[in-house]
């Protein structure tokens, strides 16, 4: 299997964690991920489609192996991800890239493609996100995300992932095994937890209409596919459905057998992702 290469760069003062795949002068494709996931989500999508694109896939501030914000309050949010976004491209010097995004990772392409990266992003894939999210999600989301759980071994964390990310559908124990290990870190006492900073939850609180992007997703151009879970509680079915009538009018596909997000880990979500960058 291909593999990765792992990268640092600072970015508005802040340091980036990405991984990169596939030749460095194919066509650039960048992957971002959800809310409490990291870039290493991407893997099985990315290795089948790094002998197309140069695929830069980031872990958000505060996930992953990327800084933890020293100014909480001010940077997680989707403008300071949305300005993230465009400090990195500028440093690869990426001008015109395809995006691929997985929840939060969507709705910083949305913010994005309609302010700072406006004009270069070509085609946007919307993977269990739209211009709006029910709320109830984000009351579940709030509940949980600001006090990630603590074990004594990775192999309880694995079982913890199995059992809440069930909705991401079918995965194979190499993948399951995969996701934990690429999601632990290890706390002073020895412990284990998720890898992301908790204080990422205060989005929420501290922009709560950051997830209303009505006026952001009606001024994109660029073509647009909206990947929706069929158990989805976070993307509404009627939401999905308008997303298809107004802004760039986008292309849906309902993914059978997941909830919120769909993995992208099988040929049944890869290949209609791949065809659409095609276009």
């Amino acid at each position: 299997m291909v593999q990765p290469t792992s990268h640092y760069l600072r970015c508005l003062d802040r340091e980036i964690h990405f991984v990169e795949w596939g030749a460095a002068d194919a066509p650039p494709l960048v992957m971002w991920h959800g809310l409490a996931r990291t870039c290493r989500d991407f893997d099985d999508i990315a290795a089948e489609l790094a002998g197309h694109y140069r695929i830069i896939c980031p872990d958000t501030i505060g996930r992953g192996l990327s800084q933890w914000s020293p100014l909480p309050d001010q940077d997680y949010g989707l403008a300071f991800y949305a300005e993230l976004a465009r400090a990195l491209l500028d440093q690869l010097g990426l001008q015109r890239v395809r995006w691929v995004g997985t929840s939060m990772g969507g709705a910083i392409g949305i913010k994005a493609a309609a302010s700072t990266l406006r004009g270069r992003i070509s085609h946007l894939v919307l993977n269990d996100i739209g211009h709006r999210i029910v709320p109830a999600a984000v009351e579940r989301i709030k509940s949980y995300a600001g006090t990630p759980p603590q074990f004594d071994t990775v192999t309880e964390l694995e079982k913890y992932l199995r059992t809440i990310y069930v909705p991401y559908g079918w995965q194979s124990d190499a993948q399951w095994r995969r996701m934990t290990e690429t999601s632990v870190r290890r706390l002073p006492d020895g412990r284990i937890t998720t890898h992301y900073d908790p204080n990422m939850v205060r989005q929420f609180f501290n922009f709560p209409h950051d997830y209303v992007l009505d006026a952001e997703y009606d001024s994109l151009d660029m073509p647009v596919l909206v990947l929706r879970g069929e158990k989805s509680d976070l993307l509404a079915a009627d939401t999905a459905q308008d997303m298809t009538q107004r802004g760039p009018r986008a292309s849906l596909l309902t993914i059978a057998g997941c909830g919120h997000a769909p993995c992208l880990n099988v040929p049944q979500q890869i290949d209609p992702v791949a065809r659409f960058l095609q276009t």
